[in-house]
């Protein structure tokens, strides 16, 4: 296994718009021989009551859901580019019916709460401490609504608390 070194959130030095949003992520949560992982693009690094936090979104018709609403931890990983089709697959698929795991080639382990990725270059583990529906009625541009909701399966908002921060040793 590569080895990571702890960070503190502070010194987490990549910017957070690429990171989500242009490398995207791993969401997952469960336990060893139980989780589930999904990618994303859509997230957020912040400070809720004097916490460092993570935002993330899923729906509802995500099996990654299930996990999300099961178990207290997850954790976000990030790739180098190299990965990128390890990311598609686990966003292509759902865990529900195929092993995602095993058609992507990543390596699952168990960190203090959850679980996470050997190959990410930086693993943050969160604890929820809020979660609540996106509200149709507070969209105010409602083209966003059209353009993302046409199924009406909005989104779930999670705020985890950073309680840990994992960097590749050899980065």
């Amino acid at each position: 296994m590569n080895s990571f070194v702890k960070l503190n959130t502070c010194e987490i030095s990549e910017n957070p718009f690429k990171l989500i949003g242009k490398d995207w992520m791993l969401i997952t949560a469960g336990q060893k021989g139980k989780f589930n992982t999904m990618t994303a693009s859509w997230g957020a690094f912040g400070v809720l009551w004097n916490k460092n936090c993570c935002t993330i979104y899923v729906r509802p018709t995500r099996y990654t859901y299930n996990f999300l609403e099961k178990n207290e931890y997850y954790t976000l990983s990030f790739f180098e580019e190299k990965f990128r089709d390890a990311l598609n697959i686990c966003g292509a698929y759902s865990g529900k019916d195929t092993d995602k795991i095993k058609k992507s080639g990543l390596s699952p382990f168990q960190t203090g709460n959850s679980i996470a990725f050997k190959e990410a270059k930086l693993i943050i583990e969160c604890k929820k401490i809020y979660f609540g529906e996106l509200n149709p009625v507070n969209i105010l541009d409602k083209k966003d609504d059209a353009a993302f909701y046409p199924k009406k399966d909005y989104h779930r908002m999670y705020i985890g608390e950073i309680t840990e921060c994992l960097k590749k040793d050899n980065l």
